[in-house]
């Protein structure tokens, strides 16, 4: 079964702004078919064991209020004229909105594309014995996904609260930057976080099959990898976006998981606080 593909005219408005779950009022007047996944909720489900929380980041590696206050600081002296601010969503923000949104575009960031290069993580959705590699914009091909426009009333603070999700070190390996992104309606810029291929968390040259034997396996406080993988998966699907890679990654993670974990007995998540990018 085939899905419908999102066009790029597709807009998504609410004045009154939509809730921080990211829904809207018109959103479902737009038929889907989304591709049946090899990646289901429930196989991810099999590699959630309960994790003891690892504790408090240390001072020095977590960002000071004064640290969000000046990045916001900077990402607002450099907006665009209208004073509108768009957020370019490809990872969990397409399924947990960090903030109301008050209006969404079907966007193509060029020069950019989805890769999991933000590694290793031993906190988050990862563990010391099984680290996670998350996912992030890098340079080089184009990627589908949504730009969100904060509500004009609350810019700062919905930036705000965007910074304290997605900057949880300092400094980031993969900071907010403005970029430029095609939409229905014409070239915007939008603010994304893109890998600092500087960074000591870059991670590259990995085959797919290695990527999804870490996903397959990575699981942290906030969840296993192979949860992240198909809630963005199923988001894409919904909005009618393909992803060859990300749809590849779940067929193999798919498998893996299958092998490992034959039974489907699997342990409750643990409540979460955040989702990366």
């Amino acid at each position: 079964m085939k899905s419908k593909s999102l066009s790029m005219s597709t807009n998504f408005n609410n004045d009154s702004a939509a809730a921080p779950n990211g829904a809207t009022r018109n959103s479902a007047s737009i038929a889907l078919l989304p591709r049946p996944m090899r990646l289901t909720a429930e196989l991810a489900s099999r590699v959630t064991p309960c994790l003891p929380e690892p504790g408090s980041i240390p001072a020095q590696v977590r960002p000071t209020e004064a640290d969000y206050t000046a990045m916001a600081a900077a990402l607002l002296a450099d907006r665009p004229p209208s004073g509108e601010v768009w957020v370019f969503a490809y990872g969990s923000l397409l399924w947990k909105p960090a903030f109301a949104i008050a209006e969404q575009r079907a966007a193509v960031a060029r020069g950019w594309h989805r890769s999991f290069c933000l590694g290793w993580d031993y906190r988050y959705r990862g563990a010391p014995n099984c680290p996670g590699l998350m996912l992030a914009l890098d340079r080089g091909g184009a990627c589908r996904g949504i730009v969100q426009r904060l509500p004009s009333h609350s810019i700062k603070d919905g930036l705000l609260q965007l910074l304290h999700r997605e900057v949880v070190m300092h400094p980031s390996p993969f900071p907010p930057r403005w970029i430029k992104v095609e939409t229905a309606n014409g070239p915007i810029r939008a603010i994304t976080f893109a890998m600092d291929p500087n960074s000591g968390f870059y991670v590259s040259g990995l085959s797919d099959e290695r990527i999804a034997d870490v996903l397959a396996s990575a699981v942290g406080h906030w969840g296993s990898m192979a949860e992240y993988l198909h809630k963005t998966v199923a988001q894409l699907e919904r909005l009618g976006i393909a992803d060859r890679f990300l749809w590849r990654m779940q067929k193999l993670v798919a498998e893996r998981i299958e092998a490992r974990f034959p039974s489907a007995a699997a342990q409750p998540l643990l409540p979460r606080q955040a989702d990366a990018a």
